[in-house]
């Protein structure tokens, strides 16, 4: 391995800054430790790199998180060995769930302590090694700028996904006066990118003879930055459009080709298309079960074709009659590059149309705050233009079915591992990566206190996010599966009591409302419109379902609670 000799000496500490600067990153998320003392000693006089301070080593990944997942930008984060490393594992597991491109240095202890139950040890190579993309422990202080550059290149290439490094304290304190070359060469890593040339042809001959096709939109389509290519193709060949949850925004919701979500919470014109389609294109979306249902009913009628980054992901769930492996941005670029085809999709349209049109949302006449008006008002307050960052349950589908998404990346929201307590630091992340958009986070009573620490760092860091929690004194989501399944019986799943939380936030310095009057409701949050941090808490049903539901198992046309007009 070639060596590159250094003008002076440098400590490992020095060794990764200087490289993460060099790799364009600028920001970091982290909570300090004994074992990464000398990292955060380096970065006590290091500049062009910024550090934010968490309050926990979960709210430090899920904060990254936001930040990577609202930009497509590497998120970074710092924590210490032992328990700071163990503490981080659900924002890796949800990085890896979600194909979120992450960093991740664990402090360990020194090389010598490795293997004999030091203080603060922890094996976080083999905790790690089933949910991350790769991982990496650093034997040498001259390999550091080697192993963060392929680190990087591994997470934001191909499908994204999240990197550890961990990093022995000695290590990371000891000089070197030379490194390996950090330049990447990983001949058993090269991602399909471009896709087949004769796949792309046999999708548009498939679509010539198409009847009923349906787009099905995934994160990918997102992460790819594809949503413009989407389109054209859409509406080039008038092929109505579903999104997965983490496909929302891909296609504006007041697209006349949208048919809203599809799958367990999907809109019935969705999970009604899908079920009767002839002809599937999914393009960047891995089919969960969230969203296929029982998955030997599911677009039972249709030919698939599925176009992922990820060949795993190809023929894992649902077979697919024309597997393409590529880049969704560049398989769309070449759908749309081949000659025109031939299709007529009038009545089909006609037909998803009608049964989009059909359906009755929520009960508008209730006597209590509904939250679906709640989310429908601030998308018209937002001009439905703002980062929507949720937290997990019932607040999460109701702002997936009701705020008028426009762009990709616009919806930042755990969607594969389903993790409550994501959404505070996550509004943060995505806040500081994009400081001139409007961010607002749905959250529920129960998430709110699994993470509502990180609220203590938005004044200091100045982050003017706006915090909705939609209170219905329970585990919403987790009282609609007992009530609708389980007899009624709410085991350990209602709040008797709550903080107050306008106590909270005050003891945070942030500005507080407390609404719960219908009629007011959408006069009293024209208050968002002031810029700074602020927590509004709304009182909402308390028996309020998110509807329609297709119940666990259940093919997608078999919903419940869909409600038509009369």
């Amino acid at each position: 391995m070639k060596q590159i000799k250094l003008k002076e000496p440098k400590n490992g500490s020095e060794l990764v800054l200087e490289t993460l600067l060099e790799l364009g990153i600028d920001t970091v998320f982290g909570y300090p430790g004994g074992a990464v003392l000398p990292l955060y000693d380096a970065i006590y006089n290091f500049k062009g790199i910024r550090h934010i301070l968490g309050r926990h080593e979960q709210g430090c990944l899920h904060e990254a998180e936001g930040y990577a997942k609202s930009t497509g930008k590497l998120g970074v984060a710092i924590v210490t060995s032992g328990p700071g490393a163990t503490n981080a594992i659900t924002g890796i597991a949800d990085a890896m769930s979600d194909s979120v491109p992450l960093l991740v240095f664990t402090g360990q202890v020194a090389r010598a302590g490795i293997g004999k139950d030091a203080f603060q040890e922890a094996d976080i190579v083999g905790i790690t090694m089933p949910i991350t993309k790769y991982n990496y422990q650093v034997r040498e202080t001259a390999d550091i700028p080697r192993i963060i550059t392929e680190a990087v290149h591994i997470a934001t290439t191909g499908r994204p996904g999240p990197v550890v490094i961990d990093l022995p304290k000695d290590v990371s304190a000891l000089e070197t006066d030379f490194i390996y070359s950090p330049e990447v060469n990983l001949p058993s890593y090269q991602p399909t990118l471009v896709p087949n040339d004769m796949q792309i042809k046999k999708i548009l001959k498939q679509l010539s003879k198409a009847k009923k096709p349906v787009l099905l939109a995934g994160g990918g389509i997102s992460y790819a930055e594809a949503s413009k290519e989407l389109n054209e193709f859409a509406e080039r060949y008038q092929i109505p459009v579903v999104t997965s949850l983490l496909g929302q925004g891909t296609i504006a919701t007041s697209h006349p080709l949208f048919l809203g979500m599809g799958g367990m919470h999907g809109s019935f014109a969705a999970n009604i298309a899908m079920t009767e389609a002839d002809f599937m294109i999914s393009i960047g979306c891995r089919f969960d079960d969230r969203l296929t249902g029982n998955p030997k009913t599911f677009a039972k009628n249709a030919k698939v074709a599925h176009i992922d980054i990820d060949p795993a992901e190809i023929g894992k769930i649902i077979s697919a009659d024309i597997p393409v492996v590529g880049d969704a941005k560049k398989a769309l670029q070449m759908l749309l590059a081949e000659p025109t085809v031939h299709n007529n999709t009038e009545k089909w349209i006609e037909k998803v149309t009608k049964d989009k049109n059909r359906v009755r949302s929520y009960d508008k006449k209730e006597r209590v705050v509904q939250p679906q008006a709640v989310i429908e008002r601030i998308g018209e307050l937002t001009n439905g233009d703002a980062i929507v960052v949720t937290d997990v349950g019932q607040h999460q589908m109701w702002a997936a079915q009701y705020y008028p998404y426009q762009n990709e990346r616009q919806l930042v929201t755990s969607g594969g591992l389903g993790t409550m307590g994501f959404g505070v630091p996550a509004a943060i992340g995505a806040k500081i990566a994009n400081p001139e958009k409007e961010v607002i986070l749905f959250v529920g009573d129960g998430g709110y206190q699994m993470t509502n620490q990180e609220m203590a760092i938005l004044n200091i860091y100045k982050i003017p996010i706006k915090v909705i929690m939609l209170n219905n004194h329970s585990l919403g989501m987790v009282r609609q599966w007992q009530e609708a399944f389980y007899d009624g019986r709410t085991s350990e799943s209602v709040f008797d009591t709550l903080p107050d939380f306008q106590l909270m936030a005050q003891a945070y310095g942030v500005k507080s409302y407390k609404f719960d009057n219908p009629e007011t409701i959408a006069q009293d949050l024209e208050v968002l419109k002031e810029d700074i941090p602020m927590f509004i808490e709304v009182d909402i049903s308390r028996k309020e379902h998110v509807l329609p539901m297709v119940p666990a198992g259940k093919s997608n046309h078999e919903m419940l609670g869909v409600k038509f007009h009369a």
